[in-house]
């Protein structure tokens, strides 16, 4: 638990959290763009935002009902997709000692990737329940502006611009993907196996649900052939 008063922890978190504004409204824009083309309103776009808060997910929700996706299959693929934040959200508590249940369950709320890497990198004497709310804070505002912003952008700008935005959707992923590829060569070989799968999989059902397929055939094999650490497994063993 830091020594500093609760507001000093709070805003350190706030502090932290303010690279991420840079990454979080230009995506947030994009989704909400990507939302307005397939139907939503202004209100369900950055409602959606505020309830789920989670941008892969809800991009992967977006282009699922474009697709005439089940509300069956959406669900899973959320599901599938959000699983690593048990996970995290887990570590996040753990770093919490002797903070109120009713902060940690909001804390865990706020998890999101670039939240847990910033909180599990920081100083442990920083770890505190006011310092991740803090950062929250940030993320969470900063996600919720870009998607008013989109919602409502997406009625002025031109077609060509709201078009080339949906790429934000790839560059994100690439982003999370690259950084874990250059130290695994494992890892990188199984996400070329997931795309490969997927791809065959979608010759021969709906699209949706060969995501849904070929995410937990491929997720299982990597249980068993790429360590989390960045180092595979049968290297543990010698």
């Amino acid at each position: 638990m830091s020594n500093k008063n609760p507001k000093a922890q709070y805003f350190t978190g706030v502090r932290a959290g303010i690279p991420v504004i840079l990454g979080f409204v230009p995506v947030g824009i994009a989704y909400a763009i990507m939302a307005r083309q397939a139907g939503f309103s202004a209100f369900e776009t950055v409602f959606m935002s505020i309830a789920v808060f989670a941008g892969a997910s809800q991009m992967m929700a977006v282009g699922m009902y474009v697709q005439g996706a089940s509300i069956i299959a959406m669900i899973l693929a959320t599901f599938i997709l959000n699983l690593r934040h048990l996970i995290m959200s887990t570590c996040v508590v753990n770093r919490m000692k002797n903070e109120p249940t009713k902060r940690k369950l909001l804390a865990t709320f706020g998890v999101t990737d670039e939240s847990f890497a910033i909180f599990t990198t920081e100083k442990k004497e920083n770890c505190s329940g006011l310092y991740f709310l803090g950062l929250i804070t940030v993320t969470y505002s900063s996600w919720i502006a870009g998607s008013a912003i989109g919602a409502i952008a997406s009625d002025f700008l031109p077609a060509i611009v709201t078009a080339s935005l949906g790429i934000a959707l790839y560059a994100m992923f690439i982003g999370i993907l690259i950084p874990n590829l250059t130290h695994n060569l494992k890892l990188g070989l199984l996400v070329v196996l997931t795309a490969v799968c997927n791809s065959i999989l979608t010759q021969l059902m709906a699209s949706s649900w060969a995501l849904i397929l070929s995410t937990l055939v491929c997720a299982a094999i990597g249980v068993f052939f790429v360590d989390l650490d960045g180092q595979e497994v049968a290297d543990d063993e010698h």
